[in-house]
Formats: C-alpha cells, sequence, structure tokens
C-alpha cells in the first residue's frame, strides 16, 4: 500500500478566508470571555506582529481594525468532508483524521495519472486552487506519511525497509504523547523518532506504556493499520462564507470559481455530470437571491460551468450586498460514453451555443419548434427541447385541395409560411375581394382544411396565397361557414 497524506495546518482560517482573501488582519480564536486566545492569524496580521496563542485584548492592541472569528469546528468538519468528496477523483480509498487531515490509498493511481510523482502535483495543484494550504508526504503506511506532512517533510518514501532511516529524525511530538510522557522521554535524553526506536523495546513499554510500541509499530509497518474509508454524500453542497460583504456581482466570481473547481472534482470522482445547479447568495438583511442554471446535457467541466454562470449573473440585481455564497447539484447524472472526435463535434457546439443563449436570456427564452401530427396551422407546432422531439397531439382531420395538380405535387406542405401570426386578423373587405393596405391578389390554387370536430375547436377554412400591392406574399383564408369573412394568417418570409 501507498498512502498520500494531505495536512491542512491552516484550516480553521481558511474556511473564513478561501472565498474572497482577506487584506485585513484576521484571527481566528478560541476560548471564553477574558481567556478569549488567537489560534490562527493570516499574513496581514502576522505583521502588525499578532502571533498564535496570543490574548485577544493583545492582539487588538496591535491591529485596530482586526477582524475576529470564532473557531467554528462544524464548519472545519464540513470543509474537510467536503475535501474528501473532492479528494475521491484520485482513489476510490479516501480516509479522514479530523480535524486537519486526509489520508488516500494511492498505490493503485499512480499508473492511471502518469507515476507517483504526477499524482502528487495533480493533487497539490488541486488542492491550491480551492484555496487550502497543504503539506503532502507520501509513505507505505498513514502513520508514516502523517508524521513527515506534519514535519513538513513533503517527500514520497515508497519502500517499507526505509521507514525507519527516514523518520528517525523526526521529534518525537508527533507521537501524540501526554505531557507526562513527553517530560519522561525527555528525562532520558530522547528528542527524536530515531531515538525512541534504539531503546529496549521492554523497558519503553514499562516507563511509557504499550501503546506507545504499537504506534511504532503501525507507522513501521510491523501491524496492520486499518483506516476507515470515507463515504461521500449523493449530492454535492457546498458554501463559502466571505470575510467581507460584497456589493458586486465581479466580486462573486473568484469564489464561484472555487466552489466549481470543488464541483468538478465530486462529479469526476462518479463520473457523472451536473444538468441542474442552484447558486444562491446568500445577504444578512434580506433572503437568498438563488440562480439557477439548466444544462442540456450533464457537464463537470469548471471553466464552462463557471462561463454559463457568469451570463446568468450578468442579469441578476443584487438586492443587498452577498456575505456568503453557496453551490448545490442534488442529482448528478452519469456522462454518457461516446468516442471523442479529433474535432469538436457539431452538435456539441449547437449544445454550448443553446446553453450561452439560455444563460443570458433565460430558459424560456430559448426553445426549439417540432412539427405535430395536426392539419390546423395554429396547432401543427408546438415548443420542445431544441434538437429534441415533442409529444405528438394526435387525431384524425380532413385536409382537402380543390385541384387534383394541388394536391399531387403537396403544396399545401411547401406553401405554408414559416412566420404564422399568433391570433388569425381579419382582413377589411372591398368590391368583393379581401383588402390590406390595397386590394389583395389571390393565387389560383388553395388549400381546404376541415378538421378539429373532436375537440370543440372545429375549423372549416380555405387558404390562399396572396400577393399585396406592395409585393408580400400572404398566407389568408376565408371561412366555410357562418359571415365567410376573410382573415390574414401568415406572412412568407
Amino acid at each position: 500500500m501507498l498512502w498520500l497524506c494531505l495536512y491542512l495546518p491552516d484550516l480553521a482560517l481558511e474556511i473564513f478566508t478561501r472565498g474572497v482573501p482577506a487584506t485585513d488582519p484576521l484571527v481566528v480564536v478560541y476560548g471564553n470571555g477574558r481567556n478569549r486566545r488567537v489560534a490562527l492569524c493570516n499574513a496581514a496580521a502576522r505583521r502588525r506582529g499578532i502571533q498564535p496563542d496570543m490574548g485577544l485584548n493583545a492582539a487588538h492592541a496591535l491591529a485596530g481594525s482586526l477582524q475576529v472569528c470564532e473557531r467554528d469546528g462544524e464548519s472545519e468538519r464540513a470543509a474537510l468532508d467536503r475535501l474528501a468528496a473532492w479528494a475521491g477523483q484520485f482513489t476510490s480509498v479516501v480516509s479522514q483524521m479530523p480535524p486537519q487531515v486526509l489520508l488516500l490509498e494511492v498505490a493503485g493511481s499512480c499508473r492511471l495519472f502518469g507515476g507517483l510523482e504526477q499524482l502528487r502535483e495533480a493533487v497539490s495543484q488541486g488542492v491550491s486552487e480551492l484555496g487550502y494550504c497543504v503539506s503532502l508526504a507520501v509513505a507505505p503506511t498513514p502513520l508514516a506519511a502523517l508524521w513527515l506532512a506534519h514535519a513538513g517533510c513533503e517527500i514520497c518514501v515508497t519502500r517499507q525497509t526505509t521507514l525507519a532511516a527516514v523518520l528517525a529524525p523526526l521529534s518525537f511530538a508527533c507521537l501524540g504523547l501526554t505531557a507526562k510522557q513527553g517530560e519522561t522521554l525527555h528525562g532520558m535524553g530522547v528528542h527524536t523518532i530515531g531515538e525512541c526506536l534504539r531503546l529496549p523495546r521492554d523497558g519503553l513499554a514499562r516507563r511509557m506504556g504499550p501503546e506507545l510500541i504499537h504506534v511504532l509499530d503501525r507507522a513501521l509497518g510491523r501491524i496492520p493499520d486499518p483506516r476507515p474509508a470515507f463515504v461521500a454524500p449523493s449530492g454535492f453542497a457546498s458554501s463559502l462564507p466571505l470575510p467581507g460583504a460584497v456589493s458586486a456581482v465581479e466580486g462573486l466570481l473568484f469564489p464561484l470559481r472555487r466552489l466549481l473547481i470543488e464541483l468538478e472534482g465530486f462529479l469526476r470522482a462518479r463520473d457523472a455530470g451536473a444538468r441542474s445547479l442552484t447558486l444562491s447568495l446568500h445577504h444578512t438583511a434580506v433572503g437568498a437571491t438563488r440562480v439557477g442554471l439548466e444544462l442540456a446535457t450533464p457537464s463537470r467541466d469548471a471553466a464552462y460551468l463557471a462561463m454559463l454562470l457568469r451570463e446568468r449573473l450578468e442579469r441578476v440585481a443584487l438586492s443587498a450586498p452577498v456575505e456568503e455564497v453557496s453551490l448545490r447539484a442534488a442529482d448528478p447524472c452519469p456522462l454518457a460514453l461516446h468516442s471523442l472526435d479529433f474535432f469538436v463535434p457539431a452538435h456539441a457546439a449547437e449544445e454550448a451555443l443553446i446553453e450561452r443563449l439560455r444563460a443570458r436570456l433565460g430558459r424560456d427564452a430559448v426553445r426549439g419548434l417540432c412539427q405535430v401530427a395536426e392539419h390546423r396551422p395554429e396547432r401543427a407546432w408546438t415548443y420542445a427541447e431544441p434538437g429534441g422531439d415533442a409529444t405528438t397531439r394526435g387525431g384524425s382531420g380532413r385536409r382537402l385541395s380543390q385541384r387534383s395538380a394541388c394536391a399531387s405535387r403537396g403544396a399545401g406542405d411547401r406553401n405554408r409560411p414559416l412566420w404564422l401570426l399568433h391570433e388569425p386578423m381579419l382582413l377589411e373587405m372591398r368590391d368583393e375581394h379581401p383588402y390590406l393596405d390595397g386590394v389583395l391578389v389571390l393565387g389560383r390554387e388553395w388549400e381546404r382544411i376541415e378538421s378539429g370536430w373532436w375537440d370543440g375547436q372545429d375549423v372549416a377554412r380555405d387558404y390562399f396565397i396572396a400577393r399585396s400591392e406592395q409585393g408580400m406574399r400572404l398566407w389568408v383564408y376565408r371561412e366555410l361557414a357562418g359571415e365567410y369573412r376573410w382573415f390574414l394568417h401568415g406572412v412568407f418570409g
């Protein structure tokens, strides 16, 4: 086995700052009342002289504009869970050691990524893009990888026989001993793991207890060290608090990109894509602003999704400054298997165009048209998904042509205009001829439609192609019952 350890020393701070990097001094504190102390601080606070374990009052004296965040163990655990789900794209075995450690068993993954160094670099780059500072180490046992990463020794050890020599220079502080045990080892002149290993096992066990021997044996691979596997949730949900209120949409693109990178890793681990996303912009005084995105085909490409959401956000008016951003993809869909074309397939370009237009204009503004097996012109089409089919409205009808030549050439099918009026327009009559800015000249052929008796929307009409005095080709009809009125129903291009 081969374990890659991710040690996140600043996780308690980064849950507050990875949304938007804080430029002002910021500290994370623990404790109550006058005993509140600094757990972690950002670079701006360190430049003012603030250090971990400093009292909060002293920190305020050094930085008057200090931002203070209470340490949030629940949010740290949630961030570690989301990072574990993201890491599933590199291996099927991910284990957690809260509050700051992830362990990945990567022996079977190295070949897929071109080797151990390439895999380690991919993990390191991905974690950095998510906004976390990480120390990485690789070793044949999880404890050895953890100790190396915790000590800042970012090395790859692949042979178990070399573990004792590699771990020897490390301080015994990584063993997790009690204060009394540490004092005992100091009194014995022992300061490193190597010095612990040189002591007689029986004597060390009597002085320090058998647990220390078990820990050393697990680290060196002498006894098994099983680790519980992390089980990722079925859907994706993540959020980023912002260190300061953001009033402009442009300021949300940076945290949005980090959420989408997290989503991409989550989906890669499942070989899935998202068909719909919900972006929530949380305000303090008013309810959240929700931005939905529907995709024609499932996708997990963070850059592509960021482009679509940016188009959507350009149409959003913020009702109040945003203090937190969250992203949800409830039902990931398996990605369809298909061969990859050397060039971008035409259908992929069409789908991308449709999704971009929908992101900018709204879903209802971009729809496809589908023919329906229906003789009545106003019911012979329906809206459908672009490129898709619609459910056909069936029914029997009667479409007759008064001239056999017209029927044989399919004039009724070919000579219908693309543009129909929403409602037929009643035409004026002059000298028993239909009139529209002049007398209309009717063509010699016509199409008779009698249909719809079964649903109460029956029609009986004779359709003609007419030409106006301005040269426009129009589609008009005359009623075959009642007042025999004339109507304009369509216009030819």
